[in-house]
């Protein structure tokens, strides 16, 4: 493996001035206005048919019924919410050990094929997701190549299955958002001066606990940027347990289109969406307190 080239820290750049940020301000200001509008308009439409009712026809009705609140208690819709929580935490967990490697090994040992490297990874996320998990059911179906291959090599029988299990559902997800944990992975070890790492080689002695004491703490902003990033449309998804999991697969995101496109209950499936926002919202603000903290850290 080549030697790791020692990369000299980027010049202090010149403070933009109050005019520049202005202007910078005002463009971003039709931007941010036009998302949060939308945003806020969105949440409170749910949170307000959460409490609403049905017609006979199924159709929603504006009023106040604490029915599909009170719903959520029922243990099947716990089950299904801390089974979307396990596979979105393993899933987060299988992308940060695969991801990882991959943007170590380009980050620092690329050369100049890394912008290439990097393309090979990201372009072919830019397939539909739906079609690329309709593939990905086809290779990991029971007479697909990949158990074709693994029952010519003995790690399989006729009996093994990976769709219609658990695997099968975290498989697709891996599969999925791998790609939103790589990138912010090889920008934080992009921006890694590896003069730390030779002199932490030569202060712990050994390339693991080099990693383990100077790379990874170095990169944790990165590694947590990649976990909200899985974890988010993960907790959500509906896809991969629809078309790699069985009935006892079901997410909440499967229970959320559920109800509103087929069950025609409108007030239990808001009141779902908002349980997951409220699961989205305690990550996302944990993710948000553990970066201000390190930026305090960081400025000590």
């Amino acid at each position: 493996m080549a030697p790791l080239r020692h990369r000299s820290s980027p010049a202090r750049r010149r403070r933009p001035n109050a005019s520049g940020d202005r202007m910078w301000t005002w463009f971003m200001l039709p931007g941010t206005l036009w998302m949060t509008g939308f945003l806020i308009a969105s949440l409170l439409l749910v949170a307000v048919l959460a409490v609403g009712t049905t017609d006979e026809l199924g159709n929603p009705r504006f009023g106040f019924d604490l029915a599909g609140i009170r719903a959520l208690a029922d243990p099947a819709y716990t089950e299904v919410l801390a089974r979307s929580l396990g596979y979105a935490v393993v899933t987060c967990v299988v992308c940060l050990l695969i991801a990882y490697p991959v943007a170590y090994t380009i980050a620092l040992y690329g050369g100049r094929y890394k912008n290439a490297l990097i393309a090979a990874i990201v372009v072919p996320f830019f397939a539909n997701y739906l079609v690329r998990m309709y593939g990905w059911s086809v290779l990991l179906s029971d007479d697909g190549p990949v158990l074709r291959a693994l029952r010519a090599i003995g790690l399989a029988d006729d009996h093994t299955k990976i769709l219609n299990t658990g695997f099968g559902v975290i498989a697709g997800l891996v599969y999925g958002f791998v790609v939103f944990m790589i990138i912010p992975l090889y920008a934080a070890l992009e921006r890694l001066d590896v003069s730390l790492v030779e002199a932490g080689r030569d202060l712990y002695g050994g390339p693991v606990r080099t990693f383990l004491f100077v790379t990874l703490p170095a990169t944790r902003q990165g590694a947590a940027a990649g976990l909200v990033l899985v974890f988010l449309p993960a907790m959500g998804d509906f896809v991969s347990a629809q078309l790699m999991g069985g009935p006892d697969q079901v997410m909440i995101g499967n229970l959320i289109q559920d109800k509103f496109f087929q069950g025609q209950n409108w007030p239990l499936g808001s009141a779902l969406t908002m349980l997951l926002m409220l699961v989205l919202l305690v990550g996302m603000f944990g993710y948000l307190r553990r970066t201000r903290k390190d930026e305090a850290e960081a400025r000590r």
